[in-house]
């Protein structure tokens, strides 16, 4: 036995005897029970006895080896730990085996808890929200969530042997509070979930959806978590039932049947509803008939009830479709199922049936095809419902729609239900009745029933003059009803837009005079209207109210995309005749006052109104912007410019036509909720590049119905616009959440140096100065969406500053004075300093520099001025080169020269040197020979002779050619003066040869 078993068996042994030894009395069954303890690493545990309390009774049973840890049960089995063996669950009592059931919600079952988020405003937390009171509450067949913006979280821990799943039935119908789902281990660490999996859809008013989820093996922590939206009002909470958990080993005891239902025979995994008209206890094994003489009840009761005298609200009449006689007949049928008694003392009777009237006519848009149906007109006719359909006149179009007063079948597009919250008693039930002159809500099972009445529209197909800017018209819904009601009752008008979410656009509650109601809506999309109608808010099982009801006489939706017409309308300003039908003009066209054709706008004009058939619809584009290719609307094509000290600049911001980002905060709510400000600037707004702020709270958990769809967020798009930001960690999210999107600039003034614009004013002492010698540019917006402080709409200040140190994309900034970017609400300023919102660059902004010549060749470069404060404009030009002398030739040039040079000079003081040396020597003989006295001079012949002589013999020691020519020359005479006797008295002495 491994040594952590024997410790673990020692242990509980030593706590048993310890906590026996201060018993009263010897331990028997039902003083403790069994608990395995963990298995260790060879997969063996041991099986311990636990006292029910400490010290209450001495000699537990000593720990035995367990069943080894892969054990476990089926379906419809215990493990009876005594003998350690799987049981069969007695009747009236079931078993999931490996799986664990929570159906029954009279209270919160023991396992699960609520635990509420404590929110404070800040340090001070003065005016902290209380969450004392938020939780989830128990009602009997479901759970129910908080109401408020505390985060509440309902969670359950449960340890599973192997690989499971978890399921449960869930009713999110109020997107205003947030409702998520997601699974920790022991380690409290979040284990990887999808977004689907993790952010719960919204469901149909009162439909109930099923969401699963895989579990590993070992703990698992659920957490059902809500939270209602920031500043949001009372909300619809969420309904929790049918909790099943899969993956655990066994169940250490089965479950009793709850009230209502029954298990027949042992071994059962499941328990069955009983029949109508039969009641069962708790933990039954069959189902007891109620009289029915006297009493009833309904699928799945508990209790048998009282039935009471039929009345007048316990029937109800229908009219059948109409004959070829034009003829229906009015029918009249209890309610089922019939719970009232006839045959009593005050009891109503059924009245005859088979009373035949006069048809309604069909409704405006169709016509009867002599077959006893109404069809709709085809496209470009129309009718009154009485007429035949007729062709518009030239230069008309049909005003498609829908116009339902006459209500003998309910229409196509509309359908009729009934459910309740808590059961599903009155599925199958038809809430609407048609009566004729009305449509009226029908019985029901119950008073506490929703009867729901829904009315499908595809899209809308608005008149050729709607733009689809904000706010505009796409379509309209009108419908009459009137109320009866003798105690409370409620009638909820709700939408469904794109299939992402209902929500609840109007309510009324108690009897009310015949009226008329109105909606518009501003967004072309498909939309689902709902009318639902309920007698009470109370659980009452029984019909109290059945002629409370509400009436609609007439529905009336413009402009639906497949509707039908009951009369024509003239063409739209935005669009000519052609036949029966209208043509629209292109973007940017108006219709001319004489011909009606399409005129396009001229050029830097948009069209603006639609009110007028002229040119001067077409209205001039603000400075520095241009219009669009349609002429639609207008656009800064960012580039401006302006002169100064004779000198223009041009300024290119198409580097900045990408969208900027500024987030600033945090701030936060007086309950403490952590959010942020989101700004999204396009200082251009080219034609695909407008900010976009999207709103992610009503779509935060419709992916599924995005991806069928195609749609995309709710969004706005402008030159400016702001969201408000909840962070993952304000508010205990798994996802920040962006709501309250809007436009802070939809329209473009224009760019200048000065600081006002169209009346609007730039707060340059709002921001740092700047050294920098650009001056800043100013980019005027505005937004004439009025708000209960800015009458006249918002305005907007961008102001762009040359910044060499930042990127391209730069930084954007607000005011420190004004945090969120206005001081007043109505003004926004923003600064934005960019490298890529400096001037265009022209040639003053580049010098050369030369470079060293090198091989021969020389370059000349050219390169910006420190610091660069521009971008884009003009390029550097390309670097030059040509032929240079190199100094290497100029040096062996200079040097050749110099050698020369002195060798000249040499050559020249050698000459001189040797020509004064002859001199010299000449006048060294005229010398001597002026010196002897018994001589007298000699002939200037042979002075001359002489001297080249000696010149010769003394000088000429390395003779050259020329030199020796020369002596052979000089041989020659001095053969012929050979014998020539000259008259000295030396003349024996000297011999020439």
């Amino acid at each position: 036995m491994p040594s952590q078993s024997w410790f673990i068996a020692g242990s509980a042994l030593l706590l048993s005897l310890a906590v026996g030894a201060k018993g009263p009395h010897p331990c028997t069954e039902t003083d403790y029970y069994y608990e395995y303890t963990e298995c260790d690493s060879t997969g063996s545990r041991w099986r311990v006895a636990i006292p029910q309390s400490h010290g209450s009774c001495i000699g537990l049973p000593e720990p035995v080896r367990g069943t080894e840890c892969t054990f476990s049960c089926e379906a419809g089995e215990f493990l009876e730990m005594s003998s350690q063996e799987c049981t069969q669950c007695a009747a009236g009592t079931y078993s999931l085996g490996s799986g664990i059931r929570f159906d029954d919600w009279e209270t919160i079952p023991t396992g699960f808890s609520s635990l509420a988020t404590y929110l404070d405003n800040g340090p001070h937390g003065n005016d902290s929200l209380t969450c004392n009171s938020s939780s989830w509450f128990p009602q009997s067949s479901y759970l129910e969530s908080n109401r408020d913006e505390c985060t509440v979280s309902l969670i359950y821990a449960v340890h599973l042997k192997k690989q499971g799943s978890v399921s449960f039935d869930y009713q999110y119908t109020d997107h205003k509070l947030f409702f998520d789902f997601f699974i920790q281990n022991d380690q409290c660490q979040e284990m990887d979930q999808t977004a689907d999996k993790k952010w719960l859809k919204l469901t149909s008013h009162g439909e109930w959806a099923t969401h699963t989820v895989n579990l590993k093996s070992g703990t698992n922590i659920l957490y059902w978590k809500t939270a209602g939206v920031l500043g949001a009002k009372v909300m619809k909470p969420v309904l929790l039932k049918n909790v099943h958990i899969e993956g655990v080993a066994y169940a250490s005891e089965c479950f009793p049947c709850k009230p209502g239902t029954f298990s027949q025979t042992p071994g059962s995994s499941s328990c069955h509803p009983c029949p109508r008209d039969t009641h069962s206890g708790h933990r039954a094994s069959s189902c007891t008939p109620c009289n029915t003489t006297t009493h009833y009840a309904p699928t799945g009761s508990g209790v048998c009830k009282a039935r009471p005298p039929c009345s007048k609200k316990d029937y109800f009449q229908i009219h059948t479709p109409c004959d070829l006689e034009g003829k229906t007949q009015v029918i009249y049928r209890w309610v089922e199922p019939q719970i009232c008694l006839v045959g009593v003392a005050g009891a109503e009777t059924l009245p005859p049936s088979g009373d035949r009237e006069t048809c309604p006519p069909c409704n405006p848009g169709f016509y009867n095809n002599n077959t006893a149906t109404c069809s709709p007109c085809a496209p470009g006719t129309f009718s009154d419902g009485v007429k035949a359909c007729e062709s518009c006149p030239a230069g008309t179009e049909p005003a498609v729609g829908y116009q339902f007063k006459w209500w003998n079948i309910v229409p196509a597009n509309m359908k009729t239900s009934c459910f309740n919250v808590g059961n599903s008693k009155c599925d199958g039930m038809n809430g609407w009745e048609v009566a004729g002159d009305h449509i009226r809500s029908g019985a029901g099972g119950s008073d506490n029933d929703y009867l729901i009445l829904n009315l499908h529209v595809p899209g809308f197909k608005p008149p050729m003059s709607v733009t689809g800017g904000a706010g505009t018209e796409f379509g309209r819904i009108i419908f009459e009803f009137e109320m009866v009601c003798s105690s409370d009752c409620e009638l909820y008008f709700m939408m469904d837009i794109n299939r992402k979410s209902t929500t609840v656009v109007e309510s009324w509650e108690g009897s009310k005079v015949k009226q008329s109601y109105t909606y518009i809506m501003t967004k072309n999309a498909s939309v689902s209207y709902t009318w639902a109608f309920q007698r009470t808010n109370q659980a009452s099982e029984v019909r109290q109210n059945v002629n409370d009801m509400v009436r609609i006489y007439s529905i009336s939706v413009s402009n639906a995309v497949d509707g039908a017409s009951s009369e024509c309308q003239a063409c739209a300003l935005l669009s000519q005749p052609s036949g029966s039908l209208c043509v629209p003009c292109p973007p940017g066209h108006y219709i001319h006052t004489h011909t009606s054709q399409c005129t396009e706008c001229p050029p830097n004009t948009h069209l603006t109104s639609h009110s007028t058939q002229s040119p001067e619809a077409c209205k001039k584009c603000g400075p520095s912007s241009k219009s669009n290719k349609e002429h639609s609307r207008c656009y800064s094509d960012c580039v401006f410019s302006y002169s100064e000290n004779k000198v223009s600049l041009s300024f290119d911001y198409s580097s900045l036509g990408s969208v900027g980002t500024l987030m600033n905060g945090p701030h936060f709510t007086s309950k403490g909720t952590k959010y942020y400000h989101l700004f999204n600037i396009s200082i251009c707004g080219g034609e695909d590049m407008r900010a976009v702020c999207t709103d992610n709270v009503t779509d935060l958990s419709s992916a599924d119905s995005q991806r069928e769809t195609g749609e995309s967020a709710n969004a706005v798009e402008s030159f400016i616009c702001q969201s408000t930001i909840i962070p993952s960690s304000g508010r205990g999210f798994r996802t920040a959440l962006s709501s309250q999107s809007i436009s802070l600039a939809d329209t473009f003034l224009g760019a200048t140096v000065a600081l006002t614009l169209g009346g609007v004013k730039a707060r340059p002492d709002l921001f740092p100065q700047t050294t920098n010698k650009v001056r800043d540019v100013n980019l005027f917006y505005r937004s004439l969406e009025a708000t209960s402080s800015c009458e006249a709409g918002r305005n907007v200040v961008v102001t762009l500053r040359c910044n060499s140190e930042r990127s391209t994309q730069g930084e954007l900034t607000v005011p420190s004075q004004c945090p969120a970017g206005t001081c007043d609400g109505c003004i926004f300023h923003f600064l934005w300093e960019s490298s890529g919102a400096c001037p265009q660059c022209t040639p003053t902004d580049y010098h050369q520099i030369e470079a060293a010549c090198k091989g021969g060749l020389q370059d000349k470069l050219y390169v910006w001025n420190e610091p660069k404060l521009c971008v884009g404009g003009v390029s550097l030009p390309e670097n030059k080169t040509w032929p240079c002398n190199s100094m290497d030739f100029l040096v062996k040039m200079g040097a050749a020269i110099g050698a020369f040079t002195a060798a000249l000079l040499f050559s020249i003081t050698c000459y001189f040197w040797k020509k004064n040396k002859r001199l010299e020597y000449k006048y060294s003989k005229l010398v001597m020979s002026s010196n002897k006295e018994s001589e007298l001079p000699g002939a200037d012949s042979c002075a001359v002779m002489e001297g080249e002589v000696e010149d010769e013999v003394v000088y000429s020691k390395k003779t050259s050619l020329i030199r020796k020519l020369k002596a052979i020359t000089s041989r020659g005479n001095r053969e012929r003066y050979e014998n020539v006797q000259l008259n000295s008295s030396q003349s024996n002495g000297l011999v020439w040869g």
